[in-house]
């Protein structure tokens, strides 16, 4: 599945439980659940949802002593888990300040190609290669969400912000090795439904990696198993991008 029918999916996903929520609000235009929720300073909540992971991999064609050509991508993406804790800060009518920390669980799964390679070889491993590349990341996003005027019971938005990821997850010797941080651009899009207990928030956001992740320093390889330092030479730098798909209860 490419990146651009898993934004698809996700906005299909949005689209139907915007539409069950206006649905509901023509069903019930007398009745205004929550009328002062926006009119506190702070609030808090929580969130749960599903993330995916990708990396944008730029390769070299660098050419091994061996004659191999090594190419690297992500061709699919698995999905993930993710929770999160809320507090939201109202700094004007249409305007909010958000933090919510958390934790991100999943994966990516790296496929190599030695293009000068073939299938028919005996030893596939000098043809084709994966690497499942598994994350636990510590984020802290900070937002700013800009809200349209509420129409009976919903509310739309957008946000823009930056977040702080950092993976806790252990290093192996594999063939490519991530740096341990990363900071990321964000923007979304969701709508508040106001519920008669909460507030109900399914949220979007696509996040854009600034740094480059490939760590280059590899002396876990050097003398160990050299082979592997053929996929490090043969990319330039890797930046990490990400969808996720939150729904917040406030």
């Amino acid at each position: 599945m490419n990146q651009t029918k898993l934004r698809h999916i996700a906005l299909w996903i949005m689209l139907v439980v915007m539409g069950c929520a206006v649905s509901h609000a023509q069903d019930n235009d007398m009745i205004l659940n929550r009328p002062y929720a926006d009119s506190k300073p702070l609030h808090f909540g929580f969130s749960v949802g599903m993330n995916f992971q990708n990396l944008a991999i730029t390769n070299n064609g660098h050419l091994t002593s061996d004659g191999e050509e090594w190419y690297a991508d992500v061709p699919a993406h698995s999905p993930g888990f993710s929770v999160n804790v809320l507090a939201d800060y109202r700094i004007a009518e249409h305007f909010n300040i958000r933090v919510s920390p958390g934790l991100f669980f999943g994966n990516k799964v790296v496929k190599f190609l030695n293009y000068r390679g073939s299938s028919e070889l005996p030893d596939q491993t000098q043809y084709k290669q994966s690497q499942n590349i598994k994350s636990t990341y510590i984020v802290v996003p900070f937002d700013l969400k800009m809200s349209a005027k509420r129409y009976h019971n919903m509310r739309p938005y957008f946000t823009a912000g930056a977040m702080y990821t950092g993976d806790l997850s252990k290093d192996r010797s594999e063939q490519l090795k991530l740096k341990n941080s990363d900071v990321m651009l964000t923007v979304g899009m969701g709508c508040d439904f106001y519920m008669p207990f909460f507030k109900l928030c399914p949220e979007i956001k696509f996040c854009f990696g600034l740094k480059d992740m490939l760590d280059r320093n590899r002396p876990d390889l050097v003398g160990v198993d050299d082979q592997k330092l053929r996929f490090t030479e043969s990319v330039s730098k890797i930046k990490s991008n990400m969808v996720v798909v939150t729904f917040f209860f406030e």
